[in-house]
């Protein structure tokens, strides 16, 4: 990235920015002690990591199929932080309980501290894949999605870096990025563009390594825990899906999807899967489109993150530390068409890049404040700018190269 082209002020920003947050991450950390584990209002210490934890611990110990089950799922929460929680539910597949396993043989808060620190690094390592030099340090640090996926103890950096590494070696390493692609069925509503990319793209062994990883862990989850957890599983995916999504049953705020946007300003349900699923086509033409064209690496994988944005009706702000990789891949691809952007060009890929990347810190407050969530604003804007930077003159093969496969 070329850092002289970004406003003056963004450096001395971003550096204060990663020190208030801090700051702030370790004074609410402190308030989740006033009750034991607890803020002293149903929120636990570490947040929706007690979610991730919690599966961990009841699977190693043989007691997975309390997972799926909310009410000995709360009770053992609640016998961890040793006082009243809210209801936290475990909304992820049975795979993800095969990924964190390890996590269950680690006490809660040293499980916290490598969940937090070794997803951060993932995610470090692979925003350096994407734009190599000293700005991937601060711009991983003091991407605002970051500091919100670390207030709420989430699974952010992990996918991005899953996305990060998968997509970045995409070209160099097509089985061992196809396989990095296929661990994200764990969060399969990210995922949903993957195989349309990689079709579109040609990308054929690294398409049959996704799959077959995503069917092992598939395989692997059925035979550790039997099917009756998936039976489960599903059951209270239909009841979150009613609540959580269509009734936005306190976390609608949160969410910076098409399908929120939608509810949020009244539309009936019916209609509004019908406006996501426009939006789902839309995304995955463009995305296909994309990627079936001779265009850089880095602009494709940028579409392809930004189409999932607009494609997946479940997108929390959490969710937008992939939005970083987002950008690192197109200032970096527009690099080697800097002779083709004009003034306006580079304005409007300065003020869409800066938008998407606010977008995590404001979204919940401007939901709270006005009651509608204005999360797709946000988002196409970029994506738009990106379709445009992928319609440029295509750069020379070796500025292509650069971009896919950049040194670690």
């Amino acid at each position: 990235m070329q850092t002289s082209r970004l406003p003056h002020l963004t450096l001395p920003i971003a550096r204060s920015f990663v020190a208030v947050a801090a700051a702030i991450y370790l004074y609410d950390l402190f308030q989740q002690t006033r009750d034991h584990f607890t803020n002293g209002l149903g929120r636990p210490f570490g947040d929706d990591f007690i979610n991730f934890w919690s599966g961990a611990y009841l699977a190693v110990h043989g007691h997975a199929t309390q997972v799926y089950d909310p009410a000995a799922f709360h009770s053992f929460q609640q016998s961890i932080a040793d006082a009243q929680l809210e209801g936290y539910l475990y909304i992820y597949p049975p795979v993800l309980l095969v990924l964190t396993a390890p996590l269950g043989f680690v006490p809660y808060i040293p499980a916290l501290v490598l969940w937090l620190s070794a997803g951060w690094y993932a995610f470090y390592r692979a925003v350096r894949l994407a734009l190599p030099g000293r700005g991937a340090l601060l711009l991983a640090l003091a991407t605002p999605a970051v500091f919100i996926n670390t207030i709420a103890g989430q699974n952010g950096t992990w996918t991005a870096a899953l996305f990060g590494w998968g997509l970045g070696l995409l070209n160099r390493r097509p089985m061992l990025a196809g396989g990095l692609l296929g661990l994200l069925v764990f969060k399969p509503q990210l995922g949903i563009l993957i195989p349309v990319a990689l079709a579109a793209g040609r990308h054929w062994r690294a398409l049959a390594v996704a799959a077959i990883t995503a069917g092992a862990l598939l395989a692997v989850s059925a035979v550790w825990f039997g099917t009756d957890i998936w039976i489960n599983y599903i059951r209270l995916v239909g009841l979150l899906r009613r609540l959580i999504l269509e009734e936005g049953t306190g976390v609608w705020y949160r969410f910076v999807s098409v399908f929120v946007a939608a509810r949020r300003l009244g539309v009936p349900v019916e209609t509004t899967y019908l406006v996501q699923g426009t939006a789902t086509v839309l995304a995955g033409v463009a995305v296909a489109l994309v990627w079936f064209r001779d265009a850089p690496a880095g602009i494709k994988n940028a579409v392809l993150l930004l189409g999932t944005c607009l494609a997946t009706p479940f997108l929390q702000d959490y969710d937008l530390v992939f939005g970083a990789l987002a950008v690192a891949w197109i200032w970096q691809a527009s690099t080697s068409l800097a002779t083709a952007l004009a003034d306006n060009s580079e304005r409007a890929l300065i003020y869409s890049s800066g938008l998407f990347l606010l977008l995590p810190l404001f979204a919940a407050s401007l939901a709270h404040i006005t009651g509608l969530s204005f999360g797709p604003l946000f988002i196409v804007p970029i994506f738009v700018v990106a379709l445009q930077l992928s319609l440029r003159s295509i750069p020379n093969e070796d500025s292509a190269l650069i971009v896919g496969t950049a040194e670690t």
